[in-house]
Order: structure tokens, then sequence, then C-alpha cells
């Protein structure tokens, strides 16, 4: 591993300071370097105000120099060969942590995250981007045992647990799973069935205008009102011709 890791670029102050164009380390809050082909953290360590960071894409297998970054709130290794997550229990900030495409195979390597309170995101696995982990193929049940490790987190692998959206997400699932039951059990051919307007006959036919008693007394309101600015506005123009 050790030999793995020192494979690929490694991060230096020159390498930081250009991409961020600040003269100092502590000066950076957020840095992006996704795909750089980093395979060493080298002086990360050192920034010690960072909050967001990208380094997806990389050839990363160490976390070590991130244990000094209690700022850091929002992490993203997507897509590197990261197999112990060990430094981040030190992270006591970190809201968004994306692993998805690394190489954690089981639960245990995820414990060192319980003591973050303010964990609420976790990805393990990207669909769309096609990354997930050893853990997510071997264990299919993995995301209910990470809600009991976890009891903070609100999301896993984008999918609400809790917080505002939850519900109408669940509900939606379970909408989508009945209606895939309801179509397991139907065998044999079925016969096409023709399509029926979502609406009865006449729904869209224009209606006689109706007004109510309310209303009426309304306009008449309105146009007394109405009458009454016209007398004054003739008025303000007579006063303003003589004087």
């Amino acid at each position: 591993e050790e030999e793995e890791e020192e494979e690929g670029v490694r991060i230096t102050p020159q390498l930081l300071k250009a991409s961020t164009g600040e003269f100092a380390l502590e000066s950076i809050l957020l840095l992006r370097l996704p795909g750089r082909g980093i395979g060493h953290l080298g002086c990360l360590g050192d920034c010690f105000n960072l909050e967001w960071l990208d380094l997806s894409g990389n050839s990363i297998t160490q976390l070590g120099p991130l244990a000094s970054l209690k700022s850091l709130s929002v992490l993203n290794l997507a897509r590197n060969r990261v197999a112990s997550l060990e430094p981040l229990s030190s992270c006591q900030n970190l809201q968004s942590l994306n692993v998805a495409g690394n190489r954690v195979s089981s639960l245990q390597q995820l414990r060192c995250l319980a003591g973050l309170r303010r964990l609420e995101s976790l990805r393990l696995r990207d669909p769309l981007a096609r990354l997930a982990n050893p853990l997510c193929l071997t264990s299919p049940a993995y995301r209910a045992a990470l809600a009991d490790m976890l009891p903070g987190l609100k999301a896993i692998d984008g999918q609400r647990l809790s917080g505002r959206g939850s519900e109408l997400y669940q509900l939606c699932r379970d909408l989508d799973n009945s209606l895939g039951r309801g179509g397991a059990g139907v065998t044999g051919p079925q016969q096409p069935r023709v399509a029926q307007p979502w609406v009865e006959a006449g729904f869209w036919d224009p209606r006689p205008p109706r007004r109510s008693s309310i209303m009426e007394e309304a306009y008449k309101q309105f146009g007394e009102v109405l009458q009454e600015c016209r007398e004054l506005g003739r008025r303000a123009d007579d006063t303003i011709a003589q004087a």
C-alpha cells in the first residue's frame, strides 16, 4: 500500500497556491483537485481552515493528512483507491462524504464515522457514474445497516432517510414497489387495453359564466369607486387650471 501511495502526483504548497491563487495555505477554504493524478496528499493537512474539498478521480489510498482538517464540511473522494477512512474520524465538522468508487469492503471500515455527529450525507454508490464499493456488491442490505450504525444520516447514496422530502420519497418508492408487485403476478397473454380519457366527456367545454351575489355586489362597489375617482380627477384638473 505504501508503494501504491507514492505513485502519482504529490500535493505540495506550490501546487495548492497555483490552484487557488492563495499565498498562505491557511487561507484556502475551497479546493478542487479532481482528476489530477494525485497519489499522495502531502501538505494538504496544513490547510487548517479548509471547508470544501474535491479530490475525486485520483489515485489516493491514504487519508492521513486529512485528520487535521477540523473545519472540513464537504469531502468528495469518489473514484480513488481508499480502503481505510479512519483519519476522517477527526473531522468533526464533516457533513457530506462521497467515497463512491473506492475499496470499502465491510461495514467495519465505516464504524470510524460513528463519532461524526454532523455527518448527514454518505455516498458509497453512484449508479449514474457507475461507481460503487465492494461492500455494495457483497452486502445488498448495507444501507439499512448503515442507517442503524449512523443514526444521524439523512441520506445514503443520494436517497433521503429523514428530513424534508423523505416522506415523499418513501411514498414514491412504496408506490413503485406496489406497481411492480402488481405486474409480477400476472401470467399468460394479456389483451391490449384501450386508452381511456383522463377526464370525463365535456370537462373542457366552456361553461356559462356564473356570478354569485357577493361578486355582483363587489362589481357594483368597484364601479361606484371608479366613478368617484373620475369625478375627483375632473375637479383636480379644474382647480389646477384656475390656479
